[in-house]
């Protein structure tokens, strides 16, 4: 008996067998990340059946999750669309594969370009606010779009637990209120005035939000939709896309709150999205991927400091940004393995385990009780393979480390492919400044 749960299990013979082909080495790559893309079809696999398959529901993978086009291409071989936020993100979208009309494209700040050529490549676009509105007009200059367009409404029903995580308060910067003074209707007149608006869309947030507040959410928009062809006496508004935003336990190594379970809450509390009036669109990022990825660094150094030991390991706020800068709202797990990559035993000691960083917060976790770390050990840190390693902070010039994806064989073998490069510190990009600032 390891006393290890399946998943723990797994990521050791990752761990194990990377240290055995140098994709870790103390020397030469002391940190990389690792994305499970068995566990990644699993997951979208478990997607698609909790949702009904008629009508049809578009499930836009939210890339600002994990942006690394070969991940980005892998979800649309598994059948996934793509939710992006900037041109950046749409650039790389389309770098993967996706169909332009299987894309998706939300963001408060879109500019006319922006505008006019997601339009142009039939993109779906989720207007923000009227003056976003008014572009799109004039962008179609009374042509019929061949895009999807809707608008983003705020249901403002309230927060959760992540004040930056909670997008359906009073005062959110996202979207067109749905409560305030005036607003509802003023919403209702321009459905009434653009015949290509025929789409409605909501986000009431992510981590932190309970899921009767998100469902509570969608279920304002579905019925704002209904309000819609109600009033216009035909069926304007076809589609809902009821974004993202499914939590994820961070805890253990349990995957939970389920797909299936929000369904349940979406049936309860907005059953007229499954009547068969409406496509559906989906855009869950950190649901799909944080819990299918891990990070592994090398213990440096070990010391004392007041009583506590501390261990210095390659990984901090560059691969652990939300973690490092909120450590209450982003707990993460820390496993401590050998140098091997073998489960470490022994008893358990409280300490902290810091990243590379020069400042004194950096740190992953804190008075944590491990069996006690040594140089040359490994720490893993599961359930980041979203917005963790995939967008890196460059405080200090620290690198971007390896990606490396993982599949595994049922004979026991395991097979790496390199998803993005190890950054080399010492390849630094050189620019030859204008001929006025020399």
């Amino acid at each position: 008996m390891t006393g290890l749960t399946p998943a723990a299990e797994r990521r050791e013979r990752i761990l194990r067998e990377a240290v055995r082909q140098g994709l870790l080495d103390a020397e030469r790559s002391q940190l990389a990340a690792f994305v499970d893309l068995d566990g990644v079809a699993a997951t979208v696999e478990s997607l698609h059946r909790a949702f009904p398959s008629s009508p049809p529901v578009l499930h836009a993978f939210a890339a600002k999750a994990n942006c690394l086009v070969p991940v980005l291409a892998e979800l649309r071989r598994l059948g996934m669309g793509c939710e992006v936020a900037t041109a950046g993100e749409l650039a790389r979208a389309l770098a993967a594969g996706f169909a332009p009309e299987r894309i998706v494209f939300d963001s408060p700040a879109k500019t006319e370009g922006e505008l006019r050529h997601a339009l142009g490549l039939g993109v779906t676009v989720n207007a923000d606010n009227h003056q976003e509105l008014a572009r799109i007009d004039r962008a179609l200059g009374g042509r019929v779009p061949v895009s999807r367009i809707g608008v983003r409404v705020n249901s403002q029903l309230g927060g959760g637990s992540i004040a930056a995580m909670s997008t359906a308060t009073s005062t959110s910067k996202f979207g067109i209120p749905l409560a305030d003074p005036g607003s509802r209707q003023r919403l209702l007149r321009a459905y009434h005035d653009h015949p290509w608006l025929t789409w409605v869309h909501t986000h009431a947030g992510s981590q932190g939000c309970p899921l009767d507040l998100m469902a509570g959410g969608v279920g304002q928009a579905v019925a704002f939709a209904e309000e819609v062809n109600a009033s216009l006496g035909r069926r304007q508004v076809v589609g809902i896309d009821i974004g993202g935003g499914l939590p994820v336990n961070f805890a253990d190594d349990e995957t939970t709150p389920t797909f299936d379970t929000y369904v349940r809450q979406l049936r309860a509390q907005a059953p007229a999205l499954f009547s068969g009036r409406y496509e559906i669109v989906t855009e869950f990022g950190r649901s799909v991927l944080a819990k299918n990825g891990f990070t592994a660094a090398y213990v440096e150094y070990t010391k004392s400091m007041g009583g506590r030991p501390i261990a210095v390991t390659h990984a901090g706020v560059q691969v652990a940004t939300r973690t490092v800068f909120n450590p209450d709202a982003w707990p993460l797990r820390i496993e401590a393995h050998d140098a091997s990559g073998r489960a470490k035993r022994g008893g358990p000691v409280r300490q902290d385990i810091a990243g590379p960083a020069c400042f004194a917060g950096d740190l992953l976790a804190r008075d944590r009780a491990l069996p006690l770390l040594e140089p040359g050990d490994i720490v893993t840190v599961p359930d980041t393979g979203a917005y963790y390693f995939s967008t890196p902070f460059h405080y200090n010039s620290l690198p971007e480390p390896a990606v490396h994806g993982v599949r595994t064989s049922g004979g026991g073998g395991v097979r790496f492919e390199l998803l993005r490069p190890a950054q080399d510190p010492w390849d630094v990009p050189v620019f030859e400044p204008a001929a006025g600032m020399r």
